[in-house]
C-alpha cells in the first residue's frame, strides 16, 4: 500500500516560492491500477516522483506499507527503488546498449552475475513481446517497442510497484493501446500495483480501477474510476471528462 499523507512539495525560483503540491492525501491499495490524472502543470508528475523520492517532499509522509520512506537515503534508499520501477515518457534507454543490456541494467548496478541477470533479461523480453530483439539497439525499433523495453526494465528487480509518468503520451493510439494491454497484463499476472500519470481520459478508462484528478497542485476527486467517470463532482473532473467545454 502507498499513502501520500499531507504531502506538500514547493520549488522556490529566484527567491519565488512555487508550490506544486498541496496537502495531498492519496491511497493505493496493494493490486490497484491508479490513474493520476491533470492537466499539464497541475503536480502530477511531481507526485509520482515523490513515490520514489526523486523528488524530496517539502513536509507530509510517504508511506510503504505503513512504513514513512520521506526520510530514507544511502542503501535504504536504493533498496526502495528495487521496489519500485519507473517508466518514462522517453523511454530513458542507453543508445549504445543492446536491448537485453537496457533491459538488464539495473541488476548490473546490483552486481548480479553476468548469466543470471541474462535469464532474467530474456524472460521479461519474452513477457514483453521482444524475444527477437535482444540484440537489436534502442535505434532500431520503434517507439511502441521502446517503451515495451523501458517496461522489462522497470520489471528487473520484481517490483511490487511500477511507476509510469505519461508513459504512452508519446505513441500512436494503437501502439498506447498494446502498450495499456501489456501493463494491465502485468498487474494480472504479477500481482504489480500500478500508478499511471496521464493527460488522457481514454488511459484511465481502458486500464485503471481508481482515479485521482489533480488541478493546481491540490487532489480535487478520487475514487472508483467508473463512478467517477459516470457522475464527476468537480468542475475540472467534469472538463477532462468532456462533460462541459472549456469554454462553459
Amino acid at each position: 500500500m502507498i499513502e501520500l499523507a499531507d504531502l506538500s512539495k514547493t520549488f522556490v525560483v529566484k527567491g519565488v516560492a512555487h508550490t506544486v503540491l498541496d496537502h495531498v492525501n492519496l491511497t493505493v491499495d496493494d493490486g490497484d491500477i491508479f490513474g493520476i490524472i491533470g492537466i499539464s502543470g497541475a503536480g502530477k508528475s511531481t507526485l509520482v516522483r515523490c513515490i520514489n523520492l526523486l523528488e524530496r517532499p517539502t513536509s507530509g509522509s510517504v508511506l510503504i506499507d505503513g512504513v514513512d520512506i520521506t526520510g530514507y537515503s544511502g542503501r535504504q534508499l536504493s533498496d526502495l527503488r528495487c521496489r519500485i520501477g519507473m517508466v518514462f515518457q522517453d523511454f530513458n534507454l542507453f543508445a549504445q546498449r543492446t536491448v537485453l543490456e537496457n533491459v538488464t541494467f539495473p541488476l548490473e548496478i546490483r552486481k548480479d552475475p553476468r548469466h543470471k541477470r541474462e535469464a532474467r533479461g530474456r524472460e521479461l523480453l519474452e513477457l514483453v513481446g521482444l524475444s527477437e530483439k535482444a540484440h537489436s539497439y534502442p535505434a532500431q525499433l520503434s517507439g511502441g517497442q521502446q517503451q515495451r523495453v523501458s517496461i522489462a526494465r522497470a520489471l528487473a528487480n520484481h517490483p511490487s510497484v511500477i511507476l509510469c509518468d505519461e508513459a504512452t503520451s508519446a505513441l500512436d493510439s494503437l501502439t498506447t493501446n498494446s502498450v495499456l494491454k501489456l501493463l494491465r497484463q502485468i498487474n494480472q499476472e504479477l500481482g504489480v500495483t500500478i500508478v499511471a500519470i496521464t493527460h488522457e481520459i481514454s488511459v484511465v478508462q481502458k486500464i485503471c480501477n481508481k482515479v485521482a484528478i489533480i488541478d493546481d497542485a491540490r487532489i480535487v476527486e478520487q475514487g472508483l474510476t467508473a463512478e467517477i467517470i459516470s457522475n464527476p463532482q468537480h468542475e475540472v473532473s467534469r472538463r477532462l471528462l468532456g462533460a462541459v467545454s472549456w469554454d462553459a
